[in-house]
C-alpha cells in the first residue's frame, strides 16, 4: 500500500511521544507499531478495524485487542497523534479574537497535514450514528469527538466576566463551524479552495463572529442616561 508523506510525519510524532497512553519501554514497541500501522492506513483513507490493523501489522488479534479494546479507542489514539501540539496550544493575549486566530493559525494547518485521518475519523462517527440510527450498532463503543470544545472554550477565557456563559458557549458553538475537519469539506472539496485560501476563509469567518457577539452584547446593555 502507498504511504503519503503526510503520514511519515505522523509516524515519526509516534514513535516519539506516550500522548497515545501506551507505555515507554520495550514493551510498548508493539503498540506502537499498532498505532504506527493505524496511522499509515488512516492516512491513505481508510478507517481500519483492530483486526486490519494487526493483519496488516503482522500481530496476533489477541495482542491487538489488547492494546486497543475497540475500534473506537484505536482512532481515538490516531486521532488524538494527528492533533499534536493542536492538543497543547496555550496563548498569552487576553483578546479573545486574538485567541481564536491563534488557535486557528495552529490547528487548521496541522488538521490539512492529517486530512486523511480526520476524515476517515469522521467517516467512522457518521457510520456509528446511521448504525445508531438503525438499531445495528449494539454494544460497540462510540468514538467521541469533542477537543475542539474545550480548545475554544480556552480561546475564549478572556470573555468570563464580560459575556454570560451562555453566550460564550453559543459563541463557541459557532466557531466549531470554522475550526476542524469539517471546513476543509466544504472550502476544499465543495469550493475547491486551496489551503491557504481555506484558512483566511476561516479567520475572516471567526473574526466576524466574535465581533458580532461582543457587538450584540454591547446593544444590549442600558446607556448610561445623558446629563440633563
Amino acid at each position: 500500500m502507498l504511504v503519503s508523506r503526510q503520514s511519515d510525519a505522523g509516524v515519526e510524532e509516534a514513535e516519539r511521544g506516550p500522548r497515545n497512553g501506551l507505555p515507554n519501554g520495550p514493551r510498548a514497541r508493539t503498540g506502537r507499531l499498532m498505532l504506527e500501522t493505524a496511522i499509515r492506513l488512516m492516512q491513505s483513507g481508510a478507517t481500519p478495524s483492530v483486526s486490519e490493523v494487526a493483519e496488516a501489522a503482522g500481530v496476533s488479534r489477541a495482542t491487538a485487542y489488547r492494546y486497543f479494546p475497540s475500534q473506537a479507542a484505536l482512532v481515538g489514539a490516531v486521532v488524538d497523534e494527528g492533533l499534536g501540539p493542536i492538543l497543547t496550544w496555550t496563548s498569552g493575549s487576553q483578546d479573545p479574537a486574538r485567541r481564536v486566530a491563534e488557535l486557528i493559525d495552529t490547528g487548521l494547518p496541522r488538521i490539512e497535514a492529517f486530512e486523511a485521518t480526520f476524515k476517515a475519523a469522521l467517516k467512522l462517527s457518521l457510520d456509528q450514528w446511521a448504525r445508531g440510527r438503525a438499531g445495528t450498532l449494539g454494544e460497540e463503543p462510540e468514538f467521541k469527538r469533542g477537543h475542539r470544545i474545550e480548545l475554544l472554550r480556552d480561546a475564549l477565557s478572556p470573555l468570563k466576566g464580560k459575556l454570560g456563559p451562555k453566550k460564550i458557549d453559543r459563541l463557541a458553538q459557532a466557531l466549531s463551524l470554522v475550526f476542524g475537519v469539517e471546513v476543509l469539506t466544504v472550502l476544499k472539496d465543495i469550493w475547491g479552495l486551496d489551503g491557504q485560501e481555506t484558512q483566511s476563509v476561516a479567520q475572516w469567518a471567526a473574526s466576524a463572529l466574535v465581533r458580532a457577539a461582543l457587538e450584540e452584547d454591547a446593544d444590549t446593555k442600558p446607556k448610561a442616561a445623558k446629563p440633563a
